[in-house]
């Protein structure tokens, strides 16, 4: 089996997950030269705690049926057989003790990076894994924040896609074709989720 060197770790509430994740994540993969991205949603973020609209369940399939058309993007159960809040340092130290030479990123957007020197250990995340921080500044990088020779800035499209934004339109009965992959919509439907 191919040992794998550079995974990319996408984690997140994917509720529900849409066109700019993949987006985000494709861009890193090709800047950082990932041989693969896992994605990994979270059980119970800390930050958004008893606001889920969906099932970790619900949003684990939906996830896996997002990236199914990519071979370089899979999905990772980790933090819902966990359960419990979901610290990404325990994350990163879990792919870090099954991946032990490979080297870890870490994808994430600019507003996390303001936030991140908040987080439960930031600097054993750093030495654990590089950050790879999605910008929607033109030239990748956002000024008001600090620099660190294990963060890595990538420039990418300007989207203005949020996860919020889609469930609120779902509960407006307005359509969502064309921001989240076709077979997501199929399962929102089916499922009936974000009705109000």
């Amino acid at each position: 089996m191919k040992r794998v060197k550079r995974i990319g770790i996408f984690g997140g509430s994917f509720d529900p997950p849409h066109i700019g994740h993949l987006i985000i994540a494709e861009v890193a993969r090709q800047k950082l030269r990932l041989e693969k991205v896992v994605f990994v949603p979270a059980y119970v973020p800390p930050h958004k705690k008893g606001k889920h609209a969906a099932t970790a369940s619900d949003r684990f399939r939906m996830t896996k049926l997002a990236v199914r058309m990519n071979p370089h993007f899979s999905v990772s159960d980790l933090e819902i057989r966990r359960k419990g809040i979901s610290y990404t340092v325990d994350t990163v130290r879990s792919f870090k003790r099954r991946y032990p030479a490979s080297e870890l990123f870490l994808i994430i957007g600019g507003d996390s990076l303001r936030q991140f020197w908040t987080w439960r250990s930031p600097q054993e995340i750093l030495s654990l894994a590089s950050l790879a921080v999605y910008s929607r500044h033109s030239d990748g990088r956002n000024p008001r924040t600090k620099s660190h020779k294990r963060i890595y800035h990538i420039a990418g499209p300007l989207l203005e896609i949020s996860s919020t934004e889609i469930r609120n339109r779902i509960g407006k009965d307005r359509s969502i074709q064309y921001l989240v992959p076709d077979r997501v919509r199929a399962f929102i439907t089916r499922r009936k989720l974000y009705r109000r």
